[in-house]
């Protein structure tokens, strides 16, 4: 009987999920829409009963050895979800014990999406040997997940590991959080949506994002037009680069990493994010670091990696107890 997880990433429009096995291959996925929910009761309850359904469209005799959940906000210790900005239910929802009141698997484990990433990096992705790495994911937000010795980094109540919500500039652009200035506002995909329209602003270069709204403007469009060589996108990129590797170097002070992965959106930009974070990461180093952090690209590749990064929770969680 073949040994799987489910992994579940709980987005702000849809919760993806999927059936893994102990080599990251998914067997089988769906989907339901996050946002159509505001009781979580309700939202839980029409999960579960998707999971089973998924289930049963296999022909393959399972051993489900647990579920693992990414999810904004999401308490490692507490097993809850704790004020999500970006989901409709609000306060704190006890997922985990929700779910275990409809499904009965040894292990129901959750975490933030970024270190459910960071944990499928290192069981089935580019740090697989390393002990020591920073995951960030850059997407609708920054998030990040901090491996020592190969540990999750949890802090005392769970929730350590906000680099996205360090602060690049006190009095700088205003924050989903409440506050100014955080890294997440600067180096997400609507970060550097705000960087184009501040230059398009401040610069008279034209540019094929001027006739573009704001509404309209995605973080592709100004992929592609840097790809076409327009000086406002490629500036912007520079830009990003530049808060984000400076943000990367104070990182690396307090853990030493062996390696930071980009994962996201934002960092399917290749070249034109890498380049100059790496430049800027590497100036603002302090000398005993300097050229010794890797800074790669997440091989969690593809439409699956949110639900791998979930799934490789549980193996992290019955290996730890073993």
């Amino acid at each position: 009987m073949k040994e799987v997880a489910i992994g579940i990433d709980i987005g702000g429009t849809n919760t993806v999920f999927g059936i893994v096995d102990k080599k990251g291959n998914c067997i089988i996925k769906n989907s339901i829409s996050t946002d159509a929910y505001d009781d979580a009761k309700l939202y839980v309850k029409d999960l579960c009963i998707s999971i089973i359904e998924t289930i049963k469209l296999t022909d393959e005799d399972f051993e489900i050895k647990g579920i693992g959940l990414g999810a904004p906000n999401g308490n490692y210790y507490k097993g809850t979800i704790e004020f999500a900005p970006n989901l409709k239910f609000k306060g704190i929802i006890p997922l985990v014990d929700m779910i275990k009141n409809q499904l009965e698997y040894p292990v129901i484990i959750l975490t933030n999406d970024a270190n459910a990433a960071a944990i499928g990096e290192m069981i089935y992705g580019g740090a697989k040997d390393m002990k020591n790495f920073i995951m960030i994911t850059l997407g609708t937000g920054v998030g990040s997940g901090i491996i020592v010795n190969g540990e999750l980094v949890y802090g005392h109540d769970g929730f350590a590991g906000e680099i996205g919500h360090t602060i690049v500039d006190p009095n700088g652009r205003m924050c989903g959080c409440g506050r100014k200035g955080c890294l997440e506002t600067y180096a997400s995909a609507p970060g550097i949506k705000r960087t184009v329209f501040e230059l398009l602003a401040n610069l008279n270069e034209p540019s094929e994002l001027r006739d573009v709204s704001c509404n309209d403007l995605s973080a592709k469009m100004i992929d592609n037009a840097a790809l076409n060589g327009d000086k406002i996108a490629l500036e912007s990129f520079e830009f990003t680069g530049k808060i984000l590797g400076l943000k990367l170097a104070d990182a690396i002070a307090h853990t030493s990493p062996e390696a930071i992965f980009l994962f996201g959106g934002l960092a399917q930009a290749g070249d034109l994010i890498f380049k100059p974070t790496l430049y800027y990461m590497e100036k603002n180093l302090l000398n005993i670091f300097k050229n010794k952090v890797k800074l790669l690209p997440s091989q969690l590749e593809g439409s699956d990696a949110a639900i791998l990064g979930a799934s490789a929770l549980v193996w992290k969680e019955l290996d730890s107890v073993s």
